[in-house]
């Protein structure tokens, strides 16, 4: 009689046994190291990657704020935005018409990133449902962002558009809650971010003051009832 696992010793004894598949968890990815992945610390006033620069890889911040800004051909330098934790930076990289990048990303204070390889991006982005999700819905947000900074600057008085600058900062309205000291910024920036003198902003951070509105103890601390100014005219 035959021995049946003579003849069949691959089903039965081989030694390479199929793995399980890992179920993929998008917070583990954001915030190990891994293939494509590397993390980076920047000190603050350091740039990440600077306007021009090869589009090669996407930036996920794990601590601190970043500033994007824009330089004109005429040299004329815009802030766009301030970014924080759970922020994606020069998402540009996934598209295949933007080879460099459109502005420079500079830490407001120390800063933890994790570095993601354009590869393993879009790699990530094609293979993993639950990832895209979380990208696109970034995108869908900060696309909503930038009109809604529009909006402020077509319609918006100087001192609504200060008020909303710093309730951002203080990050209200995000998951993680607002922060009860906001980075250090100075009113030169945030003329600059509001479209007028620092002279005006000095006045209007001074009668928030007055109100109630915003405390200085050691950082600028801006306080919900901010919100009042935003609300009502």
């Amino acid at each position: 009689m035959l021995n049946f696992p003579y003849y069949f010793p691959n089903i039965f004894s081989h030694p390479m046994k199929r793995r399980k598949s890992r179920r993929f968890d998008p917070e583990v990815f954001l915030q190990q190291i891994g293939i494509g992945r590397t993390l980076l610390q920047f000190r603050k006033k350091q740039v990440v990657f600077s306007q021009g620069d090869a589009a090669d890889s996407i930036y996920f911040i794990q601590k601190g704020r970043v500033r994007l800004s824009l330089v004109s051909k005429s040299g004329k330098e815009a802030t766009l935005g301030l970014m924080g934790v759970g922020d994606f930076l020069g998402e540009e990289c996934v598209a295949a018409s933007q080879p460099r990048r459109l502005t420079t990303a500079t830490a407001m204070s120390e800063c933890t990133v994790l570095r993601i390889k354009k590869r393993t991006m879009l790699t990530v982005l094609k293979t993993e449902h639950a990832f895209s999700e979380i990208f696109v819905g970034f995108l869908l947000a900060r696309n909503a962002h930038f009109q809604e900074d529009l909006t402020d600057q077509l319609f918006n008085r100087s001192e609504k558009r200060l008020a909303r600058i710093l309730l951002q900062l203080a990050q209200f309205g995000k998951e993680s809650g607002p922060e009860d000291v906001v980075p250090k910024i100075s009113q030169e920036m945030l003329a600059e971010m509001v479209g007028t003198t620092r002279a005006r902003v000095s006045f209007f951070m001074n009668r928030f003051r007055k109100m109630g509105f915003i405390h200085y103890n050691g950082g600028l601390q801006v306080h919900n009832s901010l919100l009042n100014v935003i609300l009502h005219d």
